[in-house]
């Protein structure tokens, strides 16, 4: 990977509204520049739309959601998509399924959290669930970021990613 690109980092869940949403705005943020986030679904809804919790969580914390908008993973399996060098499943479901070809093979790693738009109780509670995802997704990304990534090959790229996984 060379130092003069972002390396691109793809999250996937299933609808594309909560998790890989939060983790490509934490990371676009965290990353200054030697990332970029991306995140899609293996299959979001028909007209989709991030969670509106997941973007309050996020405004909240001072992170930008901008551009942010729910997407199908065949957006980046195509020629014209970007190369990712990273992808990294933040869902059991999406992790369990088959994903489309990658061009490029990049790295891949399962980072599973609880879906936080499936917690019950008082809208607070709802809330405090997408607070603690974003936490929990925050922690692991900061110390992705913080990783000597300078001049990594695809195999040690994918080794620290999974490793982060037994993170908590």
């Amino acid at each position: 990977m060379a130092d003069s690109r972002p390396i691109n980092v793809l999250f996937l869940c299933t609808h594309n509204s909560a998790r890989s949403i939060l983790a490509e705005a934490m990371l676009n943020q965290l990353g200054q520049g030697r990332f970029e986030a991306f995140s899609a679904g293996s299959s979001p809804r028909k007209n989709q739309e991030p969670n509106p919790l997941a973007l309050e969580v996020l405004r909240n914390a001072g992170v930008s959601t901008q551009g942010l908008r729910s997407k199908s993973w065949d957006e980046f399996a195509g020629p014209d998509a970007p190369h990712m060098d990273l992808v990294i499943t933040v869902c059991d479901n999406a992790a369990g399924e088959v994903c489309p070809y990658w061009p490029g093979h990049p790295a891949t790693a399962h980072w599973g959290y609880a879906d936080p738009s499936e917690a019950a109780g008082t809208a607070e509670q709802k809330l405090e669930a997408f607070r603690q995802t974003l936490h929990a997704i925050r922690r692991r990304l900061e110390l992705l970021v913080n990783l000597p990534l300078a001049g990594v090959d695809q195999l040690l790229l994918q080794t620290q990613a999974r490793e982060l996984a037994g993170k908590p």
